[in-house]
């Protein structure tokens, strides 16, 4: 019988069980490891900080100070369309559909990926016509080497629309030390930058605009395979320098502070980018207190990262977009910019813009994600995570600390040795597919369809001045690019002779024996742009048999093998299975003139003879894929 309306029910659910201690779950996971080492379940991150596969939850978390309670981050849309007048058009569309504010990129900047506005006068007005500044619409500023024209001129534009500065909303991301980074070049003494930028700073604020002017761009290092810890150390000793400039040009620090805010790139991994958010708060507040301030939550903007885009099979950056921005938001960001999924190929299209838009739209308008404030407060993993990404971050910013400063850590090449220390590191695990790129490295589409871009040729932008100092250039890069090359490759090969290049999967014994390993070596060969062709070898019997049948099976073999136009072949099967078959199998295929053969599987007491009838190599999970598809294209390019 049901209980009445109010009657409490008090089912028994978890009462009823015995508590789970940390030592119960230890024995089940050690009978199910059957004496491998527990260290097997522990991830490590690029910075060296573990990963544990179970945590408690943190007890006396609070929530870390950032955007007010129940504040949705700003939507952010990026505008870069070479053109003022259509990018005026698409700015004016995005905001009547959803976004809160614009970013605008100017060629040459950080994150101009080879397009941008001209940094003109007359362009930043056109971009803005019909834009009203003063109505809570947040304006972002992308500058790049020339920051303080590309800052003058949206200042001088609001001045003339009568507009008052103090009612905008502008970050006018003044970042030459970044564009020092990437350079690799300085065009002045650092003491003379420094002084050039406060002096803009003052002149912005003696007209009345409230900043931030200044911008610490973690993107520098992100976008060139640096860490977490390497990006917020760099952060951390930016705002640093502008801090010490500001103060040297007479702004005492607490005005000096709210001139200066961060940029973060957030990616695909969603605990160290969620984690690495507040771990930037908390290392701020630290320095506050290091110049003796009350902290104030910093402000934070976020923009998906470049380096986890593709250019194959673009629509998976929707996915890694959406995680990025979820963990951005949750993580406490003010702003996310999210990167259209084809901004890799070219300048995207109304579709590209409007999915990027909608990916936040979503998130906050249907998920109410910035409802709670700080959702990961107490959660043992996060806490975790985000306590000793502070740790380890403060460390590398004293060590640009002791070199002079952020200036002369990069002149130094400081940063940039350990930065190429982690990409190389990155790069190795991407080659072997320990960092899996879903539709590149893992699960390939050759026959995916062309993405439409905007027909618009990238902008070259002449350089703007002389370089007095130089030093090696924190270069963004892309971790798909290996891969990419190789799919262009098959692309070019199926242009010159109508077909791909091809590898026969040699499918040994029944579907249980072989699928594991087919879709393995499938999805190995063929994110190298080498087409797989699936033919079940039915000819290849078991055990010992009489010559008659055996010269019956090599000639079934040899008929696929040239009945699938392919060039190399692949054994796939089981130990069990390749020790009764394989031998004869890599006979009768190197007899029937394949170029090349292959076995899906580790090495074992079984590899002389293997190799002795044939079979050339092995592949498996963790060996260097990208060295042996490489290796495939210069046998198949060969004369």
């Amino acid at each position: 019988m049901p209980a009445a309306p109010h009657e409490p029910i008090d089912p028994p659910l978890a009462a009823d069980f015995a508590p789970a201690t940390a030592s119960d779950w230890r024995k089940l996971v050690d009978g199910v490891l059957k004496g491998a080492p527990f260290e097997r379940l522990v991830g490590k991150t690029y910075d060296g900080l573990r990963i544990e596969p179970v945590y408690t939850r943190a007890e006396g978390a609070s929530p870390i100070a950032g955007r007010a309670a129940a504040t949705p981050w700003r939507i952010m849309q990026r505008i870069d369309h070479p053109d003022p007048a259509l990018a005026n058009t698409q700015a004016l569309h995005d905001l009547d559909n959803g976004a809160g504010g614009l970013t605008l990129v100017f060629a040459g900047a950080n994150g101009a990926r080879g397009f941008g506005l001209p940094p003109t006068a007359e362009a930043v007005a056109k971009v803005l016509d019909g834009v009203f500044l003063d109505a809570g619409i947040t304006i972002e500023l992308q500058t790049g080497p020339r920051w303080r024209e590309s800052a003058l001129q949206i200042a001088d534009d609001i001045r003339i629309k009568g507009v008052d500065p103090a009612t905008c909303d502008i970050r006018f991301g003044l970042d030459p030390l970044g564009a020092c980074a990437v350079s690799g070049a300085s065009p002045g003494a650092r003491a003379e930058i420094v002084a050039a930028v406060a002096d803009a700073a003052k002149t912005l604020a003696a007209r009345g605009f409230k900043g931030p002017f200044f911008v610490a761009d973690g993107r520098v290092i992100h976008d060139a395979g640096g860490s977490e810890a390497q990006e917020l150390a760099f952060v951390l000793a930016s705002a640093v320098a502008w801090l010490r400039g500001l103060e040297s040009a007479d702004v005492v620090l607490e005005d000096a502070r709210g001139m200066i805010h961060a940029r973060l790139s957030a990616d695909a991994d969603q605990f160290l980018t969620l984690a690495k958010f507040r771990a930037l708060r908390l290392l701020w507040a630290r320095v506050e207190q290091a110049c003796g301030l009350a902290p104030k939550p910093l402000l934070i903007a976020a923009e998906t990262a470049w380096r986890m885009l593709t250019r194959r099979d673009p629509y998976m950056n929707m996915l890694r977009a959406t995680v990025a921005a979820f963990s951005a938001g949750l993580g406490g960001a003010d702003s996310v910019c999210v990167l259209p999924h084809t901004q890799a190929l070219g300048l995207p299209d109304a579709f590209a813009r409007r999915m990027a838009r909608n990916t936040q739209l979503i998130l906050l308008e249907e998920a109410n994600l910035a409802k709670v404030a700080d959702p990961a407060a107490g959660s043992g993993g996060i806490e975790t995570l985000t306590h000793e990404l502070c740790q380890k971050s403060w460390v590398l910013f004293q060590d640009i600390e002791r070199a002079g400063g952020a200036f002369a850590a990069l002149e130094q090449n400081l940063i940039q040795r350990g930065v190429a220390a982690t990409r190389d590191a990155r790069q190795t695990n991407v080659a072997k597919r320990r960092d899996v790129l879903t539709g590149i490295s893992e699960f390939p589409d050759l026959h995916e369809t062309p993405i439409d871009v905007l027909d618009v040729a990238p902008v070259t932008l002449a350089p703007s001045g002389k370089t007095t100092i130089s030093f090696e250039a924190l270069t963004p890069m892309r971790l798909a690019v290996p891969f990419e090359q190789l799919r262009d490759r098959s692309d070019d090969w199926l242009k010159a002779t109508g077909a791909r290049p091809k590898i026969l999967l040699a499918t040994l014994g029944a579907p249980a024996d072989f699928a594991a390993r087919a879709a393995f070596a499938r999805s190995f060969f063929e994110a190298g742009g080498i087409e797989a062709v699936d033919l079940l070898s039915s000819g290849a019997r078991r055990g010992n048999v009489e010559d008659a049948a055996r010269r019956e099976d090599e000639n079934a073999l040899a008929k696929a093998f040239k009945a699938s136009g392919a060039r190399m072949v692949c054994l796939c099967s089981s130990d069990e299975v390749y020790a009764e078959q394989a031998m004869l199998a890599a006979r009768a295929f190197h007899a029937a003139g394949a170029g090349h053969i292959y076995l899906a599987g580790r090495p074992n007491e079984l590899e002389p003879v293997l190799r002795q009838a044939g079979v050339r190599d092995f592949i498996f999970a963790g060996n260097d894929a990208l060295a042996v598809l490489n290796e495939v294209w210069q046998r198949l390019e060969r004369p």
